[in-house]
């Protein structure tokens, strides 16, 4: 009996250490355990308010964004102002690109144009030249034809001279009418004038030299004499004119 009470106590310390022992190591590894759930959720928290601040951050960037300042009416008008400027500067230079290309175009036509005068009136100065030379020949079968036995002289000479004028001609050349037209400054040269009853006043009685035009440029004026009223005709018109 002893043994068994002896043996009794033995089994229940047993027991008892085994039982503090096992209470010991549950309760470090609950300690273990509850400091690594601790500091797994203050890294969770802290993860969290990071994302947090990171969200805040970006709401407070995108209302820093939409809160941009805005320009104020001073700095809209000063670009307005600018602006007109820059179209005020732009037609004027528009402008005078117009005005300088129209410039050029007449400058090309003025050009073309005295190209082709020059190319029409080429020949002027020989065809001056030659006036005398006709001159002459009128005047030589002038003299021939009251000449007895010069008929075959004065043929030939006519028709040197027709030939000659045939050439000149071509390139445009022409007489001026003279005898029985009005008297015309422009074409004719009065050397005399000669009181004439029969016709009226200023009017190319005689053409003393011909004269002649290129194309619608003279070269020579004719001069002619040219007729005037008599004295007392005159008076009479004159004082007809004034009443």
């Amino acid at each position: 009996m002893e043994r068994q009470g002896n043996g009794q106590p033995e089994e229940q310390e047993k027991t008892t250490d085994r039982t503090s022992d096992q209470t010991a190591f549950e309760g470090s590894s609950g300690n273990a355990n509850g400091k690594g759930a601790g500091q797994e959720q203050e890294g969770n928290q802290d993860e969290l308010e990071g994302q947090g601040s990171q969200a805040l951050g970006g709401v407070e960037h995108v209302e820093h964004e939409d809160q941009a300042p805005q320009d104020t009416p001073d700095e809209l008008a000063l670009v307005r102002a600018q602006l007109v400027a820059q179209e005020a500067l732009a037609k004027e230079k528009d402008d005078l690109l117009l005005r300088e290309r129209a410039e050029l175009e007449n400058f090309k036509r003025r050009m073309q144009r005295e190209k082709s005068e020059s190319l029409r009136f080429a020949s002027e100065p020989l065809l001056r030249d030659i006036l005398p030379v006709i001159d002459n020949l009128e005047r030589a079968i002038a003299h021939a034809k009251g000449s007895e036995g010069s008929q075959a002289l004065v043929e030939g000479v006519e028709l040197v001279l027709r030939s000659l004028l045939d050439t000149i001609g071509r390139h445009g050349v022409s007489r001026v009418k003279a005898k029985g037209e009005a008297f015309d400054p422009s074409l004719h040269e009065a050397v005399v004038q000669v009181e004439n009853t029969e016709v009226a006043p200023n009017t190319v009685l005689d053409e003393h030299q011909s004269g002649y035009q290129l194309h619608d440029r003279l070269l020579r004026p004719a001069m002619v004499s040219v007729s005037k009223a008599p004295p007392q005709a005159q008076k009479e018109e004159e004082e007809k004119s004034e009443s």
